[in-house]
């Protein structure tokens, strides 16, 4: 076989508090030849999401523990290198859950065929992935937004927030997104026409902020961060406002969770509405978001930024950053070139 060795990232220790690179472990294997109904992939670009820092823990959640020295779990976009299925043949790209290696294989009906561009293929990951999908979802079907209605998207220049704060644009509403620096706020209202944003981290008081920059107060929230970020933006709700609960990314590195101020007596005197909700649990919902989600990005009116890492190697480091801030848009590690 061509293709002989297969470097991978292994889960090698659970973190307590913030997770660090010693806490994964690389490793080299033979290449696996697919047996009948399997296809061998070659890694092109491997998503890192903070979702995988829970899934680096033991306690119970929605998903399952990722598992002590196997394989770090992450969406991939992949190509077909040698095909035992007649779905799929040398050269195909897929969408898949490989994980951080360099090769996989998987039967092939847990495999997506991509009919996307070249230069679109990292957006598979990110505004016509999960990511994408989240936005959707999350915001139009859970926020249900209206013309004119004030929507606040916390997390704003992250692969899910950026997107959230878009599809609120093109729904006619006014947007401000929170982020942690000057160079995120001016992308937000600069390339993605966010009507405000705040930097959390400069502001003088980030509730005041907001206060100025929706004066009608916030209709939906959309909050990717929770913490204080998200104690701000709750006193500003209006009467039957929505809030959509999609991440806490401030808290996923804590031993113990800081304490929260109870939001129930503002749901009741509000008449607000909280719901979280995990998106692979709205499969059906898919094939028409997907669509609204790749005319937008083809006539222009939905924008996609990737920040990409380079090589395998780097996958640890890429994964970190997304706690410190350091990425735009959807962080992905190239692990090959597509050929």
């Amino acid at each position: 076989m061509a293709h002989s060795t297969n470097r991978r990232w292994l889960l090698a220790s659970r973190p307590r508090g913030m997770a660090t690179v010693a806490n994964f472990r690389l490793q080299e294997e033979p290449v696996r030849a697919p047996q009948s109904g399997e296809v061998l992939c070659r890694t092109v670009y491997l998503s890192v999401d903070p979702y995988m820092r829970g899934r680096m823990n033991e306690g119970r959640s929605y998903a399952d523990p990722a598992k002590l020295d196997s394989v770090m779990v992450g969406g991939t976009v992949s190509q077909v290198i040698e095909s035992q299925s007649s779905s799929f043949k040398p050269g195909d790209f897929v969408l898949g859950y490989f994980g951080w290696q360099e090769y996989g294989v998987s039967a092939a009906n847990h495999l997506t065929k991509l009919d996307l561009p070249a230069d679109l293929l990292p957006a598979a990951l990110g505004a016509l992935g999960m990511p994408g999908l989240t936005a959707w979802y999350g915001l139009l079907e859970i926020g249900k937004p209206e013309a004119g209605q004030t929507v606040v998207v916390s997390g704003g220049a992250g692969a899910v927030g950026s997107v959230v704060g878009q599809i609120a644009k093109i729904r006619g509403c006014r947007v401000l997104g929170i982020a942690g620096s000057d160079r995120k706020t001016d992308w937000l209202t600069g390339s993605l026409g966010f009507d405000h944003a705040s930097n959390y981290k400069s502001a003088a008081d980030l509730s005041t902020e907001i206060g100025s920059s929706c004066p009608d107060g916030v209709d939906i929230y959309f909050d990717n961060v929770g913490g204080a970020v998200t104690e701000a933006v709750l006193p500003h709700l209006n009467t039957f406002g929505r809030i959509v609960v999609c991440g806490q990314i401030s808290g996923y590195n804590l031993v113990q969770p800081l304490p929260a101020t109870s939001i129930l007596p503002l749901l009741l005197t509000r008449r607000a509405t909280a719901r979280g909700f995990i998106v692979g649990d709205h499969s059906e919902f898919f094939p028409r978001a997907l669509a609204d989600l790749r005319g937008w990005v083809e006539n222009g009116s939905l924008k996609h930024e990737e920040t990409i890492v380079e090589g395998l190697e780097n996958a640890p480091t890429a994964f970190l950053g997304l706690f410190d801030g350091s990425n735009i848009g959807k962080q992905l590690v190239k692990v090959s070139n597509p050929e």
